[in-house]
């Protein structure tokens, strides 16, 4: 069947959602297959998945939903796929450093090598990339860009016990 893909508005900006034969493999800003070396397939917006996916980010931006109920589709490398699925245990509400992540997948040494999985991360928000912030508790790198990174921590700042803005 091949890649299917619709695009939606949200408050980051336009997201272009990319479903494969197994799951969600992206959400994307801006996007462009070369870049994120992901293609696109064609364009499905009456797809189940896509619009499941679309209904469950517009919940989570209205700050109905706190966890995503998707099947994923991650393509990477072992490493990456096993920084992303670390990232999936971060708690709404909560932040990781880049150090908690190396250390969580038993591989303390590799925290800048963590922030280059994190920043390639193809689906964002669902896998919170955006929830992992850097050793002085900074917002550091994120694919969106950190204006996004700030809206998506603000959005579930009512949750956290500390604040990163402050």
């Amino acid at each position: 069947m091949g890649n299917r893909f619709k695009t939606i508005a949200s408050p980051t900006g336009t997201l272009t959602l990319i479903a494969s034969e197994k799951g969600l493999r992206a959400v994307l800003w801006d996007y462009d297959p070369e870049k994120s070396g992901i293609e696109c397939g064609v364009e499905a917006p009456n797809d189940p998945l896509l619009l499941e996916t679309e209904k469950q980010l517009n919940e989570y931006f209205t700050k109905k939903r706190k966890t995503f109920e998707l099947d994923l589709d991650f393509v990477g490398s072992d490493f990456q796929i096993q920084v992303w699925e670390a990232m999936l245990t971060i708690p709404f509400g909560e932040t990781r450093t880049y150090g908690d992540i190396a250390r969580q997948i038993g591989n303390p040494d590799s925290v800048r090598a963590v922030g280059g999985a994190a920043n390639k991360n193809p689906i964002p928000i669902i896998a919170p990339c955006h929830r992992v912030v850097g050793a002085n508790g900074k917002l550091v790198g994120f694919g969106g860009g950190l204006p996004n990174k700030a809206l998506l921590l603000e959005l579930e700042a009512p949750y956290r016990q500390t604040t990163l803005f402050d």
